[in-house]
């Protein structure tokens, strides 16, 4: 749920300076709300994950002895846990029961699900924000599974923590990790303000230039996650996301360049 937030750009004027150049940590999409922030505002926007996936290879994925005929129920967090289940499905000749029961966090992710199998409703169950939405649709299918959670190979703690006090009989599956990817390749890194999603990239930062100084560069965070990594790294929070008054990261960039650009 989204909390209530006074940003630090807010509390210090000082950081209220000029956008000009802005990186966002994600690869570039065809069409974003953010496009209108760079005419709106003058702005120039460029899109560069700090981070990418690697999947685990087969070898490595077979110690955790699994079968994938033995869950009849998969829930998946993020398009790279989709990925990467299929994707070792197939290098292991595991066959998908085509009666398997999927439990997406988003509409999005059930949406880009349909890329890997015949979709079918009563088979696909999604919720709006996160798996968390889910729970009357748990409680019903409880006795459908084991349900397989794949994921990172840090895990998935919020979730797993949720399934346990919702006494659901899931097994968390590590299939892929995230590092750092390399930023040699983009020479400079002089941005107004970079936009981060997670605690990893906070990490990338720092892995890429192990002398990083802030400065007066701005930083935006979204979620609770990298937010607290930010403020860990010793870090100033200028935008945070989401808060009441702004519950997506496109809106409170745009709120803080209404004063910083004016």
């Amino acid at each position: 749920m989204p909390t209530k937030t006074t940003t630090i750009a807010t509390k210090n004027e000082s950081r209220l300076k000029k956008v000009k150049r802005i990186l966002v940590s994600q690869p570039k999409p065809e069409r974003s709300p953010y496009f209108d922030l760079e005419t709106r505002y003058n702005v120039r926007l460029d899109w560069k994950s700090l981070i990418q996936v690697e999947g685990f290879k087969e070898k490595e994925f077979r110690r955790q002895r699994i079968r994938y005929d033995e869950f009849p129920c998969i829930i998946f967090t993020s398009k790279s846990a989709i990925e990467n289940y299929f994707r070792l499905a197939e290098e292991m000749r595991f066959k998908i029961n085509e009666m398997n029961k999927y439990f997406c966090a988003t509409e999005a992710l059930a949406n880009y699900l349909q890329k890997f199998i015949v979709f079918r409703k009563r088979k696909v169950f999604n919720g709006l924000k996160n798996v968390m939405e889910l729970s009357n649709y748990f409680s019903k299918h409880k006795d459908s599974g084991p349900f397989l959670l794949p994921c990172a190979e840090t895990g998935n703690p919020e979730v797993s923590n949720f399934l346990k006090s919702a006494k659901v009989p899931f097994h968390e599956s590590p299939m892929y990790r995230v590092v750092s990817a390399d930023l040699a390749a983009m020479g400079d890194f002089a941005y107004d303000l970079i936009v981060l999603f997670s605690s990893q990239e906070v990490r990338s930062l720092f892995d890429n230039f192990p002398s990083f100084e802030q400065g007066d560069m701005r930083i935006a965070a979204f979620g609770n996650s990298a937010s607290k990594a930010v403020a860990d790294a010793g870090l100033v929070l200028d935008i945070q996301a989401p808060t009441v008054e702004t519950p997506s990261m496109n809106m409170a960039i745009e709120e803080y360049l209404k004063k910083s650009n004016r």
